[in-house]
């Protein structure tokens, strides 16, 4: 899953870059408001991490103009301030959820998986299809009950699959959503994760709509 995150104090922003990476997403920072408001305007993201204070635009003025613009991607805003006034703007504004400074990291990362699985129409974190079984907490796979093991760059194009089961899915759109803006990327990268994950859980695991991209094989939909 492709995150923005949107933070002008540096620390503060090297620290959640290298924790939400570690937690398997790719992250695109933004270190004002501006810069943030026109990369969530223009490119597709998962969720968005949005620090209230910014420079040049406030996180609130980001929020609305995305909202206004019909961009409905989930948002969790980051305050220093406490009080319920503030919280109450940033939701009547468009947030899906808030912190207040200081919080944890795994907050932080439990919360962003919570709104992508709620903007994905799913509660649950342990998401299921015929007999694969994948814990977006864990970040495990598992086919009949037996662990599989995956890298890192196949769970993330597992889990974007498993999070729109009804959906034909792009190469493109996979590889927006893997990668962040500035890793490198081949345009057979997305062909040979799937190879590797069709061997590693059953060749009609993912199929091929020929011309359009890739969707789950057969089996029930993702657990709501």
């Amino acid at each position: 899953m492709r995150i923005l995150l949107i933070e002008d104090e540096a620390d503060l922003a090297a620290r959640l870059h290298k924790g939400l990476t570690a937690a398997g997403f790719s992250v695109d920072h933004a270190a004002d408001g501006e810069m943030g408001w026109y990369m969530g305007a223009n490119q597709d993201f998962d969720a968005a991490v949005l620090d209230v204070g910014l420079p040049r635009l406030s996180g609130l003025d980001v929020l609305k103009r995305w909202r206004k613009a019909g961009r409905t991607l989930p948002v969790l805003l980051l305050t220093a301030r406490s009080g319920w006034a503030e919280r109450v703007a940033g939701l009547n504004a468009g947030a899906d959820d808030y912190l207040e400074k200081p919080f944890h990291l795994e907050e932080v990362v439990a919360r962003l998986r919570a709104l992508v699985r709620r903007s994905a129409g799913t509660v649950s974190p342990v998401l299921r299809h015929g007999d694969l079984e994948l814990d977006t907490t864990a970040g495990s796979v598992s086919r009949d009950g037996r662990p599989v093991e995956l890298t890192a760059q196949e769970f993330k194009i597992l889990n974007y699959l498993f999070h729109r089961p009804r959906r034909i899915v792009s190469q493109d759109e996979l590889l927006d959503h893997i990668y962040s803006y500035d890793e490198p990327r081949q345009s057979n990268t997305v062909e040979v994760y799937v190879a590797r994950l069709r061997k590693k859980l059953g060749h009609d695991s993912i199929r091929t709509v020929r011309g359009l991209g890739y969707r789950l094989g057969p089996g029930e939909h993702a657990a709501q």
